[in-house]
């Protein structure tokens, strides 16, 4: 989890509030990164609120696989799966199973890097685009798809799906979730210096490879409807 995805879990938490129980997949809390990693806060009239993850720790309060959840059809009305779907080997019965246990009027709030370095936990398999997560959540009724950085090169890209009896959201709620995004993202720390370097290489030899760091903080969404 980095600074501007926490940004985005709270901008969707706050613009959509989804209703619980809340499960939370991939929830294991990585040491030095609980403050921004701890996502039960964003949920506070969430009666219940479960974290699972493949091994014990800060966060778990139950071991299980997103490949064969351990819940009834139909259980939450709001799962989570933020930097989770790269580390799992079948990603797509995971999908399937977020789907399954889902309400009618469940939403699944997630997100995935893209130009990110491999990483452990316990292994690293996948990189999702937009259009893939676009693929992936078809069967949902609306998608929101966002990306972080720039859009042919994104670092991160990210996805609010509603099921079929979920509100479709309204235009507030959508301004709601790009102002909250927008303001998060202006209280970033920001780096003078390494901003007038990739400026200069700009100048030097061109916007392409400096795109992303010199984009760190632009992003971009997209609502979708099923067909």
């Amino acid at each position: 989890m980095t600074p501007f995805l926490n940004g985005v879990a709270k901008a969707m938490a706050t613009a959509f509030a989804p209703a619980g129980p809340v499960l939370e997949v991939g929830s294991y809390q990585v040491d030095g990164q609980s403050e921004l990693i701890n996502l039960r806060g964003l949920f506070p009239n969430a009666a219940e609120y479960t974290g699972i993850d493949i091994r014990q720790g800060p966060g778990v309060d139950r071991v299980a696989s997103v490949e064969k959840l351990p819940f009834a059809d139909a259980s939450f009305g709001c799962v989570l799966a933020f930097n989770t779907f790269e580390h799992v080997q079948r990603f797509w019965i995971g999908f399937e199973e977020v789907f399954r246990v889902l309400k009618p009027d469940g939403v699944l709030l997630m997100s995935v890097p893209f130009h990110f370095r491999i990483h452990n936990h316990p292994s690293d398999y996948w990189r999702f685009t937009p259009e893939a997560l676009d693929v992936l959540l078809d069967r949902y009724a609306m998608r929101l798809v966002g990306w972080h950085g720039p859009e042919k090169r994104p670092a991160n890209v990210w996805a609010a799906a509603f099921r079929e009896r979920a509100k479709a959201p309204s235009d507030a709620q959508l301004a709601t979730y790009r102002q909250t995004l927008t303001d998060h993202v202006k209280g970033l720390p920001s780096k003078p210096w390494q901003t007038f370097k990739y400026s200069v290489g700009q100048v030097l030899f061109g916007r392409r490879p400096f795109a992303q760091a010199l984009d760190h903080n632009a992003w971009g969404s997209r609502l979708s409807q099923a067909a």
